[in-house]
């Protein structure tokens, strides 16, 4: 095992999980590699996620969701602060109507004072239509959930990569797991890469990298869930993350403003096959379009700026499934509330891997938490011109829409994990997220990235496989 690199715990896979999971171990003081299967962390299940942070009610008391939930949801205020991360507050009503509506919001409110969840309530009436003047007559009845919050997910993921790697952790992308061996001490993978501790965190892939170690029986499908996404000059139209009351299939399609200013409404449910891709259907669309018109009339709908549609892992319990294997830890069955869950899911795997003797004595001494991103429109005027004055690129405007300038997508192309793709800046940055959708600002950024990474205009990507933007040069090379 010469050629061998080794390493005190493996991540396999940057998600939202893996890369808190990642910073939670480098924290604890582990030399830790993430492997990832794309060409960026957050790229998977994490990029197309409601981001809604969810207060812990919903799920059964006990299990591994009610518990990761309540724990991660409280985790959420000061995780996002130390790592620069777009979160808000807002709270959440869930909306039903009726005597029959009002008897199951009851059991949500009980089930979720028994999960330890504070700041519930249920609001009729006046107050209710004081909440949410928009929301429809119909619905009469609504628990609040004072503790529900939203985020950016992928910024979330991405931030938590960023100050791991900046505390010393290793990421290593377009890098699929094909093999695992168990070896004396601990796990080969790839043939290449040995620890004492392998955290599988693959998402839809779960079931599978646990199978190359051994650890068989595990089971899971994908579920897509489609959205549609408005305009952030609707973002106002509500205030909490309005929802139905949930079923076996999920917590319905909610309508709901996200931490970017923009109005979210989705996602659907559909159990699909593995293998199954993330089309977006008329069919979804059309019964997002339904559900939100019933809870809120007047969502408008001509704030359209895209949809999109994202796969999640759905077990077979129901449950969260983490399974623990000597050093070996499978994380199956993470779907909703898998994102609100995150923070206290890599919490309980560095106690597990510390309590089995398989960390260092010790946490990092110098372990820094904090992660700085520079936003200038975030800024006060004054901030943002002594800003530009040190370094004009914060004052040219690439992207228009929302307002990006070439120093934030420099700094996409520098700071850990460093964007390799347009869709890596989009994730980091916002550019081409606007009305336009890159409509303006793609040729720049062509062109930024090409400079950046000194390569030819023709090899920069939009996202995965053979996506370039720019397949030949024209009129003379120019």
């Amino acid at each position: 095992m010469n050629s061998v690199t080794r390493y005190d715990a493996i991540v396999v896979g940057g998600g939202v999980v893996g890369c808190l999971t990642a910073r939670e171990l480098t924290r604890l003081g582990a030399r830790v590699l993430v492997l990832e299967a794309k060409s960026d962390v957050a790229a998977g299940t994490t990029a197309a996620n409601s981001g809604i942070v969810h207060a812990g009610f919903d799920a059964e008391t006990g299990t591994n969701k009610a518990k990761l939930n309540v724990r991660g949801s409280a985790m959420m205020p000061n995780l996002t602060r130390d790592l620069s991360v777009r979160y808000r507050q807002i709270g959440a009503l869930v909306t039903a109507k009726g005597d029959e509506g009002l008897r199951g919001l009851e059991v949500l409110l009980e089930r979720g004072r028994k999960n330890g969840v504070a700041g519930l309530s249920i609001v009729r009436g006046e107050k209710l239509r004081a909440l949410e003047p928009n929301l429809s007559p119909e619905l009469d009845c609504a628990l609040l959930a004072e503790t529900s919050g939203i985020v950016c997910p992928y910024g979330l993921a991405i931030a938590a990569m960023g100050n791991a790697m900046d505390n010393g952790a290793v990421l290593l992308r377009n890098t699929p797991v094909v093999s695992i061996e168990t070896v004396e001490g601990g796990y080969l993978v790839n043939a290449t890469y040995f620890a004492p501790a392998v955290i599988d965190a693959a998402g839809l892939a779960a079931h599978k990298v646990a199978a190359l170690a051994g650890v068989t029986g595990l089971s899971q499908h994908p579920r897509r869930g489609e959205y549609l996404l408005l305009d952030r000059n609707c973002g106002s139209v509500v205030s909490h993350t309005v929802f139905t009351l949930p079923t076996k299939a999920g917590k319905g399609i909610l309508v709901s403003p996200t931490a970017d200013g923009n109005l979210l409404l989705g996602p659907t449910a559909e159990d699909l096959p593995e293998g199954a891709d993330c089309a977006v259907t008329t069919a979804g669309q059309g019964k997002i379009v339904a559900a939100a018109k019933k809870m809120v009339p007047s969502v408008p709908l001509g704030g359209r700026i895209t949809s999109f549609s994202g796969l999640r892992a759905v077990g077979e319990s129901g449950d969260f499934e983490i399974t623990k294997r000597g050093g070996f830890i499978a994380l199956t069955g993470i779907e909703s509330p898998g994102l609100s869950a995150a923070p206290a899911i890599a919490e309980l795997i560095g106690e597990t891997l510390g309590e089995a003797g398989l960390l260092p004595e010790k946490p990092m001494a110098n372990f820094n938490p904090v992660r700085t991103v520079v936003r200038p429109k975030e800024m006060t005027d004054a901030e943002r011109d002594a800003l530009i004055r040190r370094d004009p690129a914060y004052g040219r405007i690439v992207c228009r829409c929302e307002e990006v300038s070439e120093g934030e997508i420099r700094d996409a192309l520098r700071q850990n994990p460093p964007a390799l793709t347009l869709d890596g800046i989009k994730r980091r940055t916002r550019a081409m997220m606007g009305r336009c959708q890159g409509g303006f600002c793609t040729p720049s950024l062509l062109s930024l990235v090409s400079r950046e990474r000194k390569i030819d205009e023709t090899e920069v990507k939009k996202n995965e496989g053979e996506s370039y933007i720019a397949h030949e040069r024209t009129k003379g090379g120019n």
